[in-house]
């Protein structure tokens, strides 16, 4: 029994030790999508609806395109 606590105290340490994500990019990218929603809305003159595609190019990357459209 106190072998399993000590395993199960060892895992918890291990688990609070790993380090944090960084998901500072992610939420540089949601801050510019609220960004580009509130750009359509002003250019198209009231609320929009999206659509988008996404692609991954070979060497890793992901291209996102968005199509803002008036809402009617």
């Amino acid at each position: 029994m106190a072998s399993d606590r000590d395993e199960i105290n060892a895992l918890i340490k291990a688990v609070a030790d790993t380090p944090r994500r960084d998901n500072s990019a992610y939420h540089q990218a949601m801050a510019e999508a609220r960004e580009m929603f509130d750009k359509a809305e002003a250019a198209l003159g009231g609320p929009v609806t999206m659509r988008a595609k996404t692609k991954l190019k070979p060497n890793g990357k992901y291209v996102v395109k968005w199509v803002f459209e008036r809402a009617d």
